[in-house]
């Protein structure tokens, strides 16, 4: 089975004796499907002094949680793109390899609760603002001709059938439990299936992409697919003032729904399987 981590760098609301604030390296595990318990999953910190914030470093507190786990991860995603360069060259220098990835959704929940309940009790803590860099969103780009969709859907499943997913007939996917943002089970959650004769090829390329959230676009009328880091690319144009009200209510059904949605490929409306199926959740990451 695929184990895949989650791993930030960055400096914390915490002094050191020096009164400079120190890094730290968290590391999780990712839930892979829609039945992982969220408190199973491995999670690992090691604070650094920012005198030592280098790959040779990083690269050891990496390998430390490697040995606390047991084991060593086959990917692990990072969502700074700012630290690309040195988290790619320790992740390198691990052995493993290192993804660019909005798809960090334990990690985003457990620097959370650690900004809001851990860092505060300690007494080395130093409360202000400690935003990431802010670099502009990419320009969404067309899908390559051969696998665009012939048709697509908006449709919505209750929260409670994801329970069943592992189930289901699904050549390429990813899926969290939704427990760990306390969706009831009778929550609608929002979705687009796109349906095309080429699914498997589709899904198989999509699985390649750290497929992060899907959203609509006012101007110009577009669903874009966020992937990766920073990449984005066009769904569907919606030219019809009925395809962009489906747009504007699927947007705000994704609100209602914790943000949480997904994305399908099917090779026809009436395929008993899925070629691939991505439960997917907008986070704010700074």
């Amino acid at each position: 089975m695929t184990t895949i981590w989650e791993l930030d760098f960055y400096s914390r609301p915490v002094l050191d004796e020096n009164q400079k604030k120190l890094w730290e390296m968290l590391v999780c595990e990712s839930a892979l499907d829609a039945r992982s318990p969220s408190e199973s999953l491995f999670r690992y910190s090691e604070f650094i002094s920012n005198t030592e914030v280098n790959s040779v470093r990083l690269r050891q507190a990496l390998e430390n949680a490697m040995t606390e786990a047991g084991t060593r991860p086959d990917k692990i995603r990072f969502f700074r793109r700012q630290m690309n360069n040195m988290i790619t060259k320790a992740c390198d220098e691990a052995g493993v390899p290192a993804y660019a990835s909005r798809r960090t959704l334990v990690l985003d929940q457990w620097l959370d609760q650690r900004m809001q309940a851990y860092y505060p009790s300690l007494d080395n803590y130093e409360p202000g603002t400690n935003p990431s860099v802010s670099l502009p969103p990419s320009k969404p780009q067309p899908l390559p001709d051969a696998l665009v969709g012939q048709r697509w859907a908006f449709v919505s499943l209750e929260a409670g059938a994801f329970a069943d997913m592992a189930e289901w007939d699904v050549d390429f996917g990813e899926a969290f439990p939704l427990e760990m943002f306390g969706l009831q089970p009778d929550a609608l959650v929002p979705g687009l299936i796109i349906y095309s004769s080429r699914a498997v090829p589709l899904a198989a390329w999509l699985s390649g992409l750290e497929l992060a959230y899907l959203r609509f676009n006012e101007l110009p009328a577009q669903l874009v697919l966020e992937t990766g880091a920073y990449d984005a690319w066009i769904l569907a144009n919606l030219t019809t003032k009925e395809l962009q009200a489906e747009g504007k209510a699927f947007e705000a059904a994704k609100q209602q729904a914790r943000s949480i949605h997904f994305v399908a490929v099917q090779s026809k409306p009436d395929a008993e399987s899925f070629a691939g199926f991505w439960l997917m959740r907008e986070l704010n990451l700074a």
